[in-house]
């Protein structure tokens, strides 16, 4: 997968996610372990800080972010949503947008290098998200 802007999918990401389609801000991820929400944003750009990203493209990349949290209270029932743009593993622009529960394995800390539950997603859960976005917030699938 390649992200316009990008020559490739940072490697750490593409091992850690799975690819879920594009909007027209740009690839939608979601990382593989299945224990809690969490969908990964990735914009078509070279810029590596949110607060360098052109305010039109800044924009449209927090309303998707507003939307993907709506998306996510409503199918998974989280107490909180955590949105971040953090980069310092994977220095390739990214936003993190996190559904949390109180039950869930890393609840109240970070999730950052500490989820590891062993939850996979199955092909069939996989493929209702891909339709539940692509449906209710317009994501393409397949490209």
């Amino acid at each position: 997968m390649s992200v316009s802007g990008s020559p490739h999918l940072h490697p750490q990401l593409a091992a850690d996610t799975h690819a879920l389609g594009h909007w027209p801000e740009g690839a939608l991820l979601l990382h593989r372990d299945a224990a809690l929400p969490w969908f990964i944003l990735v914009p078509e750009t070279d810029v590596l800080a949110l607060h360098r990203l052109p305010p039109p493209q800044r924009d449209a990349l927090s309303r998707r972010c507003d939307q993907l949290a709506a998306f996510i209270e409503a199918r998974w029932s989280c107490d909180r949503i955590n949105q971040a743009a953090i980069g310092n593993l994977v220095p390739q622009f990214h936003l993190h947008v996190v559904g949390r529960r109180e039950d869930d394995p890393c609840w109240p800390g970070v999730v950052w290098g500490r989820l590891d539950s062993g939850m996979v997603y199955s092909d069939a859960a996989l493929d209702a998200i891909r339709a539940s976005l692509a449906e209710m917030l317009g994501l393409v699938v397949g490209r």
